[in-house]
């Protein structure tokens, strides 16, 4: 059943008039008469029957009309959603860890949709394993996954059972931040022992494939703080470590005026061994974007910019 006939079918039902119709229609006559009988012929009934009243509908013809109304209803909702959705629309979607250099590089990429007419983007901070689940289930094009390398080809297993690419993007240590007024920021030279007394924040929801959450944590966390802080927002990470004097974090480095306005500073800890990486991932049957491929240039600036100066 052709869509283009059941509109002329509700047009000339409306107006009860093939001329009428076609005018309204920007058709000719004939080519409408032809369309409502072809319509007929699909469905086997008669929608319309003349009698000395003009043109009647039939019962069969009110039946099929009343569907008709209703799915043409539908039809022009669809196409309302989806007609600014064009090819000039800029679309991102991306998952990414809780890290600030990744929020500074979203910045700058956002400052080159100014000047477009249609954007979409969708930037999602959260754990290893909502980044891929969101990539798998195709609900986010990109994701940005964060882990030690130690546990790569749990990771690497994984990527390739999701059927997903991925490509690595950096791969660095920890520094540790804390408060300008913490005592350690005033030692040249902070050790493993010194962290004894400190608070340890870090984020709640660590994950590695394959493995028990339990040996996860024994991994993740720092075997050097007998107390610690586990948050899940990014935000609340610097309110505790710029209000709570005696606590730090593993991070990855933090820029110059964010550290500033929370009133951090970074350390270098020799002693603290672990690598970590952070690897693209998106789907094998998704082709990269020219503006997934700016987001990601964006980052590559971000990494230069701030782990240069470690």
């Amino acid at each position: 059943m052709n869509i283009l006939h059941m509109k002329y079918a509700v047009e000339v039902a409306n107006t009860r008039s093939i001329s009428k119709a076609a005018e309204n229609l920007y058709t000719s006559q004939p080519n409408l008469s032809r369309a409502i009988k072809a319509l007929e012929s699909d469905l086997k009934i008669k929608i319309f029957k003349r009698s000395s009243k003009g043109l009647e509908i039939t019962i069969d013809g009110e039946e099929f009309l009343l569907y008709a109304k209703n799915a043409l209803t539908q039809i022009k909702k669809i196409e309302s959603i989806y007609e600014n959705r064009n090819e000039k629309q800029l679309r991102l979607s991306v998952c990414v860890p809780r890290a600030s250099y990744f929020s500074y590089a979203f910045s700058e990429f956002s400052k080159s949709l100014e000047n477009s007419a249609s954007a979409e983007i969708v930037y999602k901070e959260t754990n290893s394993m909502r980044s891929i689940l969101n990539v798998v289930k195709e609900e986010y094009d990109l994701g940005i996954v964060r882990y030690q390398s130690a546990f790569e080809k749990y990771f690497n297993t994984l990527f390739e059972e999701k059927k997903l690419n991925y490509e690595m993007l950096n791969e660095f240590s920890y520094v540790m931040a804390m408060s300008k007024d913490n005592p350690l920021a005033k030692k040249d030279v902070i050790v493993a022992e010194d962290l004894a007394g400190c608070i340890e924040i870090t984020h709640g929801d660590p994950y590695v494939p394959s493995l028990p959450l339990i040996d996860v944590k024994r991994a993740e966390l720092s075997e050097f703080s007998k107390k610690r802080i586990m948050v899940f927002e990014r935000g609340v990470q610097f309110t505790l470590l710029e209000q709570v004097p005696n606590t730090y974090m593993w991070v990855s480095p933090i820029p110059q005026d964010l550290k500033d306005k929370y009133n951090l500073v970074e350390r270098k800890c020799t002693f603290n061994t672990k690598t970590y990486k952070d690897v693209l991932i998106y789907r094998k049957k998704y082709h990269l974007t020219k503006l997934d491929n700016e987001f990601i240039n964006k980052i590559l600036e971000a990494k230069n910019k701030y782990f240069n100066k470690i």
